[in-house]
C-alpha cells in the first residue's frame, strides 16, 4: 500500500526549495503527463474526449467539498462567478466583505455601482452581518496573509439574518477541509492548493441553483450541449452545469488527475502535513525574534518587514512571495521539514 510520502515523491520532483503554493501549486506528474496527451491528441488529429476529463474533474471537486456533481459549476475565474453573484442581487442590496479581500472575489460587486459594499476587518464580519445584509463574501483563508476565517460563526450570522453566504475556497480548497453544503455558494480556483493547471476553477450553488441567471450562458450551459450550438439554447441544464464557461479542455484533462492525487491523499492527511510544517516555520521564527501575522490553523504564513527579501531568496533557489511588504510562506503536500529550515537558514544569514 502506497504511504503518503511515497505518492508525493512519485509525483513531485521540485529543483528548488518551494514555498510559494499560494501563488501558484505544482502540477503532478500525472497531470503534466495527461495534458502531454491531450495535446499529442489533438495535434495527431484525433482528439481524445476531454469533456469526459470535465465531468470527472467536476465529480471530484464535489467529493472533495461534500457535495454532489450536479450542485458543481466548472469555469476558469473566480471574478467570473462573482459577478454571476453580484449580477443576481437587487439594486441597493448590501453585500459585506473583509478588509484587504483578493480582488477577484469582491471587485465585481463594487463595479456594479448600485450596491452597498461594506467592509470590516477579517475578525470582525460575523458581528458585523446586520438585517438587510444580504450577501457575506469572505475568503476561507485570506491570500495576503493566511489568516482562517470563522466560517462556523459567519455561516450562522448570515442565517439568523437572512443572508446568502459567498466562500472563497481558492486559498484553502487542498488542505484544509470544507463542507460547501453548509454556504449558499463555494468558489475556487484550482491551480493552488488543489495543484491543476490554470484555467480550471468550481463554483458550488444551491440545490435550488442559488436564484442566478446564467447571463453567460453558451452552448455548453445547455441540457443537450451538442444539440445546443445553434440560436437560442431550448433548454439550459438543470443542474449547476447551466453556470459552465465553455471550458479550458487541456486543463482539464490535467485537472482531472491532480484531484484524484488530493483525494488518494486525503484532504485531512495534507491539512495535518501543511499545519506542521507551518508550526514548525513559525517556532523558527519565534526563535530568530521575528514575530508572524497571527494565523493559528493555516498552512500559509505571512512575516511582516521581511517581504523585500524575495528576490534576494529565490536568487538562492527559495521561492516565496512579497505581498504588502510581508515574506509569505505557504506550506503544501510536497514540502520537507527540510525546506522549512532551509528557509529559515536563509533569513537568519547561515545560508551558505
Amino acid at each position: 500500500m502506497e504511504t503518503f510520502e511515497s505518492l508525493v515523491r512519485a509525483e513531485f520532483v521540485p529543483k528548488n526549495t518551494y514555498l510559494n503554493t499560494a501563488s501558484t501549486g505544482l502540477l503532478p506528474a500525472r497531470a503534466v503527463d495527461a495534458m502531454q496527451a491531450a495535446v499529442e491528441s489533438v495535434a495527431a488529429g484525433q482528439a481524445q474526449d476531454m469533456f469526459a476529463d470535465v465531468e470527472a474533474a467536476r465529480a471530484a471537486f464535489g467529493r472533495i467539498t461534500g457535495v454532489p456533481d450536479r450542485r458543481v459549476a466548472a469555469g476558469a475565474s473566480v471574478a467570473v462567478y462573482s459577478g454571476l453573484i453580484a449580477a443576481a442581487l437587487p439594486a441597493g442590496a448590501e453585500v459585506l466583505t473583509a478588509e484587504g479581500e483578493f480582488a477577484s472575489l469582491v471587485n465585481p460587486f463594487h463595479v456594479r455601482g448600485d450596491l452597498k459594499v461594506r467592509q470590516v476587518p477579517l475578525e470582525r464580519v460575523a458581528e458585523s452581518v446586520r438585517p438587510g445584509t444580504a450577501l457575506v463574501a469572505v475568503s476561507a483563508a485570506q491570500s495576503a496573509d493566511g489568516r482562517v476565517a470563522d466560517l462556523d460563526a459567519i455561516r450562522e450570522a448570515a442565517r439568523e439574518r437572512g443572508a446568502r453566504t459567498f466562500v472563497d475556497a481558492s486559498q484553502s480548497a487542498g488542505w484544509l477541509p470544507i463542507e460547501a453544503d453548509a454556504y449558499d455558494y463555494v468558489v475556487a480556483v484550482a491551480f493552488k492548493w488543489l495543484l491543476c493547471p490554470r484555467g480550471v476553477t468550481f463554483l458550488v450553488v444551491p440545490e435550488d441553483l442559488g436564484g442566478l441567471t446564467p447571463v453567460f450562458a453558451g452552448w455548453v450551459a445547455g441540457e443537450e450541449p451538442w444539440d445546443s450550438c445553434y440560436g437560442p439554447v431550448e433548454e439550459l441544464a438543470r443542474s449547476a452545469r447551466r453556470f459552465d464557461e465553455s471550458p479550458s479542455l487541456f486543463s482539464y484533462a490535467g485537472a482531472r488527475r491532480s484531484l484524484a492525487l488530493i483525494e488518494e491523499l486525503g484532504v485531512a492527511n495534507v491539512r495535518d502535513h501543511d499545519l506542521a510544517l507551518a508550526d514548525r516555520f513559525r517556532a523558527g521564527l519565534a526563535a530568530l525574534g521575528r514575530e508572524p501575522v497571527p494565523a493559528p490553523g493555516s498552512a500559509i504564513v505571512s512575516v511582516p518587514g521581511l517581504g523585500r527579501r524575495q528576490a534576494e531568496l529565490s536568487r538562492a533557489g527559495i521561492e516565496v512571495s512579497d505581498r504588502a511588504g510581508h515574506l509569505r510562506a505557504a506550506f503544501h503536500l510536497y514540502n520537507t521539514p527540510a525546506d522549512v529550515d532551509r528557509l529559515l537558514d536563509a533569513l537568519s544569514g547561515r545560508l551558505p
